[in-house]
């Protein structure tokens, strides 16, 4: 087995949470602003990735609150749902629905929105699940 840098590990530990932070502010502004949930995805993937690479596959499936399969079925039943908002209130599927006050922080919130972390949610699991099964394969 391979011997760990201990400066890479201490330097995740740091980076790990505030790269978590930035994708989420990429997320929440996403609507509005560049970003969004394949952006925000991407990094928080990055971040899970990172440690992976400073730790093992196996200590960051276990940092995981689901598994990337299972981030994929919630991500993808998330912006399921966000279409089909729309068809209860008898609109065309993927109609946004917006909230009439806008949320500190956030801001305007509607569906597009939650389509956003359904996005960000299949991205983290289908890089995850790429990337760490390959890393498992390798060792």
């Amino acid at each position: 087995m391979k011997a760990r840098s201990m400066l890479l590990q201490v330097a995740v530990a740091y980076l790990m949470p505030l790269l978590l932070i930035f994708s989420i502010f990429l997320l929440i502004r996403g609507h509005n602003e560049v970003g969004g949930g394949f952006v925000g995805g991407l990094v928080a993937a990055a971040a899970f990735i990172l440690h992976a690479i400073a730790e093992s596959p196996k200590a960051t499936r276990a940092h995981l609150p689901l598994s990337p399969d299972k981030l994929i079925a919630v991500g993808l039943s998330i912006a399921l749902l966000s279409g089909v908002l729309a068809l209860f209130q008898g609109n065309p599927f993927m109609t946004g629905i917006w909230l009439k006050q806008p949320l500190p922080v956030i801001g305007k919130v509607g569906t597009p929105f939650i389509f956003d972390v359904g996005v960000y949610l299949v991205v983290i699991g289908v890089c995850l699940h790429i990337l760490l099964n390959l890393a498992e394969d390798e060792r």
